[in-house]
């Protein structure tokens, strides 16, 4: 079947328009599972609004994508790159998500295996395989794959992943309206017209912004803190998270859930399963909005700098802690939960810079005098957005992080 461009209405951006190839890839199974898991988890116990999906953020990452190449194709910056690079690089955007769990990120902090590993591999499975392959073969898929995954060498790879990866630019804009808050303003126009591909000292070229839209990057970067400080680690969002991931892993645990469905599941599907066969009675806890409260809440600035790296990443020592916890708390295995987010990543900044005098600089975390202070202050913004947080089922204080948590 012949298939043509077609247009779709978006609240964000307005006419997403669609090339055929991409409109054969969003009509397979693979991707249409992402109109029904949402783009910000648990969100919407707080914010109402947020009930927006992974596939209306696929279609906004798609079209910034477009409009990045034309800026691109315009300024004559793509002569040189392959033409097929140029098609990767769309139905990147289009895909990038299609390996998500339910509910955000909250599974991958549980220890399930990254989304992007999962996107990768199912680009090589059903429709949406027999689709790529139609449009460039399994060379096609490779590509896409790399680019997803971090690690394509291709000259527009920063447009899926790095600092300015047109992702981070389509959910902060569509969170923040969503949400209905005024935190995650970005000067997206500006930053589109001041897209590079700028020549580095090796000779390969790679996707950076110049001088001119150095500002625009900083309302990117305070955009980014000011959502995850307010939004994403609001503590009654994170207070369900950390429900739902506690009661996720007892029922794959007890074999109750199977991994792999809960990795191919939607919001609802998972849902219906976890209220079915959840052992701790938590899940429905989440469903009925019934929150663990805050027994601690301290700044990472205050947090003791010995706490151990475990807090972060390592849930079964954190699954243990809180047990641990509970017992000295009087509580029942399952009531205390230890959240303490990381996102090293918050605010760093590594990307060429194409100088108004046609040199090519490097911007990193150190800034640039005069040009880019952000990051030069992005620790102390990461520590004021992060926050050690002790929830219980039931009223408790504490003054301190508890001993158990310092070992």
């Amino acid at each position: 079947m012949t298939r043509h461009a077609e247009i779709i209405r978006d609240p964000l951006w307005d006419n997403i328009r669609l090339e055929p190839d991409a409109v054969a890839a969003l009509d397979t199974p693979t991707v249409q599972r992402l109109r029904h898991v949402r783009q910000l988890g648990h969100a919407f116990l707080v914010y109402p609004g947020a009930t927006h999906s992974r596939f209306e953020h696929a279609l906004g990452a798609y079209h910034l994508t477009r409009r990045a190449l034309t800026v691109l194709g315009d300024r004559g910056d793509l002569r040189g790159v392959p033409p097929e690079d140029c098609v990767a690089v769309r139905l990147a955007a289009l895909l990038h998500d299609i390996g998500h769990y339910p509910f955000s990120h909250a599974l991958e902090e549980a220890g399930f295996p990254s989304h992007e590993a999962l996107g990768a591999r199912r680009l090589g499975e059903g429709e949406l395989a027999g689709v790529l392959r139609q449009v460039g073969g399994d060379a096609l898929i490779e590509r896409i794959a790399e680019l997803i995954q971090g690690r394509s060498d291709s000259p527009l790879a920063g447009l899926i992943s790095g600092s300015l990866d047109l992702d981070k630019i389509d959910y902060l804009s569509r969170d923040a309206r969503m949400c209905g808050v005024p935190y995650g303003t970005v000067d997206v126009d500006r930053l589109l017209a001041s897209i590079a591909l700028v020549e580095q000292d090796d000779g390969r070229r790679a996707v950076g912004v110049h001088e001119k839209g150095v500002s625009a990057l900083e309302s990117l970067l305070f955009a980014k803190y000011q959502m995850y400080r307010n939004v994403y680690w609001h503590h009654a969002v994170r207070s369900a998270t950390c429900m739902f991931k506690r009661a996720v892993r007892a029922a794959v645990g007890t074999g109750r859930l199977d991994a792999e469905f809960v990795a191919t599941a939607t919001d609802g599907s998972l849902m219906t399963e976890l209220l079915a066969h959840d052992p701790t009675g938590i899940g429905r806890a989440v469903h009925e909005r019934r929150l663990y409260k805050r027994a601690l809440d301290m700044p990472a600035s205050e947090v003791p700098d010995d706490l151990p790296t475990w807090l972060s990443d390592d849930p079964d020592a954190v699954e243990r802690a809180e047990d641990a916890l509970a017992a000295e708390l009087g509580l029942e295995p399952g009531a205390v939960l230890v959240d303490f987010p990381a996102r090293a990543s918050m605010l760093s900044v590594d990307l060429p810079l194409a100088t108004r005098d046609g040199h090519a600089e490097r911007l990193t975390d150190a800034g640039r005098a005069g040009q880019l202070g952000l990051p030069r202050v992005a620790d102390e913004l990461y520590r004021s957005a992060r926050r050690l947080r002790v929830f219980t089922a039931v009223p408790r204080r504490l003054t301190g992080v508890p001993a158990l948590l310092r070992r």
